[in-house]
């Protein structure tokens, strides 16, 4: 089984500026001449990671993490103006052409994924290869089998805890409730709330049980931008028309792509992923029988690092026939 490669530091850093009040963090780490890959982090608002850099060969690719709006180490933390899933589209576009790349392969992970597929969808003349995990594909189904009514029956301890930050007259609409107290004036309100439901998705994302992911959730840096931009996304059904991946899937036939999911997936249950392999049938699907949600699963890593490098043949092989 193959793990993550050795830790590995940014060879550089970009703060660049898009719309008011949004800076984005942006970072580079590996060989400035190598195969360009963007990692695009899930949540949305849950920020990259430094173990992100670790699915890659540094030797052999151009590794690219983005902070999007209100995320990880972007500026405001957790501001929700002008935060939309067009606006975060056209941030990647910026990162882009700030780089100078034509085309690049994204690799998305559970919010990532939507994203990524949402980009390739709109600019696939940028788009060389997919490599994507956790499908979400933010249909209304998907948000309320998390949020209200499906998880809650698998995992009806830690449930309970999510539900104790709301009082029962509101727990029919858990998604609006929480959205009243993460936009409220009162920061304890706002911050109690935000390690409510940022715990309670670190807890169901791994097969097992694993401190540390509950930890990363819980801490107040990660748990305030990730439950508050995430609220605020499903109020708005992630800026996204009804089925909208789905109905342009077609767009994507030309662009190699891996999809990996976690068969006891309970935050993106699997359904998500099959949709999305119906629809585009190109994609390989690799179901992972031993994992949940998390991309730091030990079989969920193996799967992702192989899926890399195997679309990155594909990619030249693609090349080579053209």
């Amino acid at each position: 089984m193959l793990t993550l490669y050795p830790e590995i530091k940014p060879n550089a850093q970009h703060r660049i500026a898009v719309d008011p009040p949004h800076e984005l963090y942006v970072e580079e780490s590996g060989n400035p001449d190598g195969i360009p890959v963007l990692v695009v982090h899930g949540g949305p608002g849950g920020g990259c990671e430094d173990y992100h850099r670790r699915f890659f060969d540094a030797e052999r690719y151009r590794i690219i993490l983005m902070d999007q709006r209100g995320a990880g180490r972007s500026q405001p933390l957790a501001e929700l103006e002008g935060n939309t899933t067009q606006t975060l589209v056209a941030d990647i576009e910026v990162i882009r052409n700030f780089l100078g790349i034509d085309r690049w392969m994204l690799f998305g992970g559970s919010w990532g994924s939507t994203l990524s597929l949402v980009y390739a969808q709109t600019y696939p003349e940028h788009v060389s290869g997919l490599v994507l995990r956790g499908i979400f594909l933010c249909r209304p189904e998907d948000i309320e089998w998390f949020y209200q009514y499906g998880a809650s029956r698998v995992f009806p301890d830690y449930w309970q805890d999510f539900l104790a930050q709301i009082p029962e007259p509101e727990q029919s609409d858990m998604v609006s409730a929480y959205y009243q107290r993460l936009t409220s004036a009162n920061e304890l309100e706002q911050i109690q709330a935000a390690k409510a439901w940022s715990i309670w998705e670190g807890r169901c994302a791994t097969l097992h049980p694993n401190p540390r992911v509950v930890e990363h959730f819980g801490h107040p840096h990660v748990a305030i931008a990730l439950a508050r931009i995430e609220c605020h996304y499903f109020m708005n059904h992630a800026f996204l028309e009804p089925d909208q991946i789905i109905r342009n899937a077609q767009k994507l036939k030309d662009i190699p792509g891996i999809i990996v999911h976690g068969r006891y997936d309970m935050v993106c249950p699997l359904d998500n992923a099959l949709a999305l392999s119906k629809a585009w049938p190109e994609a390989e699907l690799q179901i992972i029988r031993d994992a949940g949600h998390s991309a730091s699963e030990p079989a969920i890593v193996d799967a992702l690092v192989r899926a890399v490098d195997e679309v990155a043949e594909r990619i030249k092989n693609l090349a080579n026939r053209s």
